[in-house]
């Protein structure tokens, strides 16, 4: 919605007032909880505010009747604020006003009491009110949305050799390598949302048999033409399996994965599927260019990207690929949607040996954006959650 202000009183000495909104949502024991502030208009006794976004439930509890109290204050820089005066109205009042502005008078009950003449002190009106409906990320798995994960796992020599107790590789009889529980943490959770339960997953940056060439995207289970893996355990199975039988090298690129995924994510763009890629590395990246530009252009598509970096690496470069802060460029053009999440694993290592609560912290930070992230995409694209009603 959107407010304007007119005929504010003059509260400030020098000058005139800077005038902010301040809506209340009513409790069911008559007492009021802040909901929503306007941003200061300074100096002006007509303001006219942003507009903004508030939902139903934060500004009513979804009873359309019940009261909505809004102050106009004069901002004070000491923070001691200046009431100017109030009105009331309610979320159905509110909502009338699709069809016509609704003019609020603004009311200041000690003024009231001491001047026989006191009119208000100015009024509010409801320039434009437009209720949009918001679905969750469960109204759309529910609605048949098909959550696909890949897997890409870095073979690169910067780990050390796998048969090495120093290797990030390691695989030790006691204990699984960072690598594994990583994957097995993070693939546990989201193998429940993936409904065929095969997991494409593909190893870079290791020479692969026959011939000894360097792969960036060679299928785990060494079968181009169906790189599935069945489960979470079928992905470790071969994730094992190509350490036995592959030559750890380099360089470190990820575009080629990330444009393999991209690739199946751009075949159907309607919502039906959104697609997740989980990149475990050392973090010594070799393509960082060509790995922006994959993901500025992966970005406009139903697709995700975690990356998991192990190791004791400065991880600065994937901080950068994890548009949190700033979002990705490339070549002067910006993501369209911010679609990596960046977790060291090491911030999850549990020197007390807990390993199952560190996993689970690991599992649940790793997934926390994926909700918000395909509801961009969807929200972006106007996708509605097949026979799903808003909550």
């Amino acid at each position: 919605m959107q407010l304007c202000a007119n005929k504010l009183d003059k509260k400030d000495f020098f000058g005139k007032s800077d005038p902010f909104l301040v809506f209340y949502r009513s409790n069911e024991d008559g007492t009021f909880t802040i909901c929503h502030k306007t941003e200061v208009v300074k100096n002006n006794l007509n303001p006219v505010w942003q507009p903004f976004s508030i939902p139903v439930r934060a500004l009513c509890n979804g009873d359309y009747d019940r009261t909505v109290k809004i102050d106009v204050f004069d901002w004070d820089r000491d923070g001691s604020h200046d009431f100017i005066g109030e009105f009331a109205t309610s979320y159905r009042e509110l909502s009338r006003a699709q069809n016509q502005f609704t003019v609020y008078e603004v009311s200041n009950p000690r003024k009231k009491c001491k001047k026989k003449k006191y009119v208000n002190s100015g009024t509010v009106t409801l320039l434009s009110f437009a209720v949009q409906s918001e679905y969750t990320f469960v109204d759309y798995i529910r609605g048949g949305t098909q959550l696909n994960f890949t897997v890409a796992i870095d073979f690169t020599a910067s780990n050390g050799i796998p048969s090495q107790p120093t290797s990030l590789h390691y695989m030790s009889p006691y204990q699984l390598s960072s690598y594994a529980m990583a994957l097995k943490a993070v693939g546990e959770i989201i193998q429940d949302y993936d409904s065929d339960k095969l997991f494409p997953a593909y190893g870079f940056g290791a020479k692969v048999p026959p011939d000894g060439k360097v792969s960036h995207q060679f299928p785990l289970n060494h079968n181009p033409d169906n790189p599935s893996c069945e489960g979470i355990e079928g992905v470790l199975e071969s994730y094992f399996h190509s350490l036995r039988t592959v030559q750890l090298y380099g360089p470190t690129n990820f575009a080629p994965v990330i444009n393999q995924v991209a690739r199946l994510a751009a075949q159907e763009t309607d919502g039906s599927q959104y697609y997740v890629l989980l990149i475990i590395t050392d973090g010594v990246i070799s393509d960082m260019l060509q790995t922006k530009e994959a993901i500025v252009s992966a970005s406009s598509l139903p697709m995700s990207i975690i990356i998991v970096g192990v190791g004791p690496a400065d991880f600065l470069a994937m901080e950068e690929l994890d548009g949190d802060e700033v979002r990705v460029s490339s070549r002067g053009r910006y993501a369209e949607r911010d679609i990596v999440q960046f977790v060291p694993f090491r911030d999850y290592v549990d020197h007390s040996g807990n390993h199952v609560l560190s996993m689970a912290r690991l599992a649940k930070d790793v997934l926390a954006e994926i909700p918000e992230q395909l509801l961009s995409y969807m929200k972006t694209r106007d996708i509605k959650p097949l026979s799903a009603s808003p909550q």
